[in-house]
């Protein structure tokens, strides 16, 4: 196709074969998205943290509800999540290379396709690091565990043999044995008595009421309001450990449904951003009492 052209200007005859050959989607122009809607919520989560909006401890603030401070850490989450991929979309859609072949609908659909792109891969590389730091955890607990392990079997063989119990009570005699053989044995009764329901069989609560008369000169009836006393506190510590087991449950199954539910928001947020950020690049919008030239 030949074009006249005026004297002195020069036309440049550009074919559509390259921009058939690229591709739709502009991965920088993504990346750049992740990198700066990650860079947001490490800021804005470490700043909650600080505070106290985290579903670690919902006790971090004295003199604070707990639900006050769980629905607090909800609503910052989705603000977190919702704020920082919205502007991720919205850097993908000012900076994406349009292809000018296409409509204005075509061009906003892809505007937010771009969107889309920056909230799956921000959710992936949070899933990756939260995975890395679960591993971490996870390792640092197990190498804590079998030195406990270690310990406690260095210090007494027979304390991890599960018949150990039942053997005790095979060798049981009403005369004084030794107070570190008593304690131990001690020690396995309430053991076992915590693996079940938490109750002491009434002949093992008669016989620590024995042994701890022989053991301290106590007279018998001390002995049992002690012994009976203790069977009390390790009852009372066994449910406050069942409590913190329920509501650790609890949260992580709460916290892990506003992650769901913030990231679905968060997803169309990114989507909309986008197409806003294209809209404002085809048309040359400028902020100019936010971003000028000095």
């Amino acid at each position: 196709m030949t074009i006249d052209a005026p004297a002195g200007i020069a036309v440049v005859e550009t074919t559509s074969s390259a921009r058939d050959q690229s591709s739709y989607v502009d991965w920088p122009a993504v990346i750049a998205g992740i990198v700066l809607a990650s860079a947001i919520s490490i800021v804005l989560l470490s700043f909650g943290s600080a505070v106290g909006l985290n579903f670690l401890d919902f006790n971090a603030r004295e003199g604070a509800s707990p639900i006050f401070i769980g629905i607090a850490a909800g609503t910052w989450l989705i603000w977190v999540l919702v704020s920082s991929l919205m502007a991720g979309g919205y850097l993908t859609g000012r900076l994406r290379r349009r292809n000018f072949d296409a409509t204005e609908d075509e061009s906003d659909l892809r505007d937010g396709a771009h969107g889309l792109l920056v909230w799956a891969g921000s959710a992936v590389l949070g899933a990756v690091l939260a995975v890395a730091g679960v591993g971490a955890v996870g390792n640092a607990a197990g190498l804590a565990a079998a030195t406990a392990t270690q310990a406690a079997s260095n210090g007494a063989e027979g304390s991890l043999d599960p018949n150990a119990y039942f053997v005790d009570t095979l060798f049981r005699s009403s005369q004084p044995v030794d107070a570190a053989l008593a304690r131990d044995e001690a020690g396995r009764i309430f053991t076992m008595a915590a693996l079940g329901d938490g109750t002491v069989a009434a002949e093992d609560r008669a016989y620590l009421a024995n042994v701890v008369a022989a053991n301290t000169g106590i007279p018998p009836e001390e002995a049992t309001a002690r012994v009976d006393q203790v069977i009390a506190n390790v009852e009372a510590a066994r449910q406050n450990a069942l409590e913190a087991a329920r509501i650790a449950r609890n949260t992580g199954i709460i916290a892990a449904f506003l992650l769901a539910a913030s990231l679905l928001i968060a997803a169309i947020g990114a989507y909309w951003a986008a197409q806003k950020g294209g809209n404002h690049r085809d048309s040359n919008t400028m902020f100019a009492d936010i971003f000028r030239r000095f």
